[in-house]
């Protein structure tokens, strides 16, 4: 009987909204404000005309924040378990190694058949 009666009161002081997971809406508008500055500074990266190799990385270094924000934030990857962010994160990630490899065998290929079929000049 004491089981029953310490059951009966554990269940009517658990919280109603125990289930989901509440964020504070702090975290979202911070979070917003970093996508806001690095939007801008990606922009402003085009604005004061920065060419070269020192452009690309930049824009590609503001692109990636950004995602990485998104995805962990607001499709709230930062709380979830671990073996759901390497089976969602993983695959992206060994096909962009394997569209490397594929660049450097592209390359090779090319300057192949320039080679033996080009060379004659």
């Amino acid at each position: 009987m004491d089981h029953d009666t310490a059951t009966g009161q554990e269940a009517q002081t658990a919280p109603a909204h125990a289930e989901g997971q509440q964020h504070p809406l702090g975290l979202y508008l911070k979070v917003w404000g970093y996508l806001f500055v690095l939007s801008t500074l990606s922009y402003l990266v085009d604005y004061f005309h920065v060419q070269g190799i020192v452009r690309w990385t930049l824009i590609i270094v503001f692109m990636l924040l950004k995602a990485g924000l998104i995805v962990s934030i607001f499709m709230h990857m930062a709380w979830e378990r671990l073996s759901l962010i390497y089976a969602i994160l993983v695959p992206p990630l060994v096909l962009l190694v394997l569209v490397r490899i594929m660049l450097f065998e592209s390359d090779y290929t090319f300057w192949t058949r320039a080679i033996f079929f080009g060379g004659g000049g």
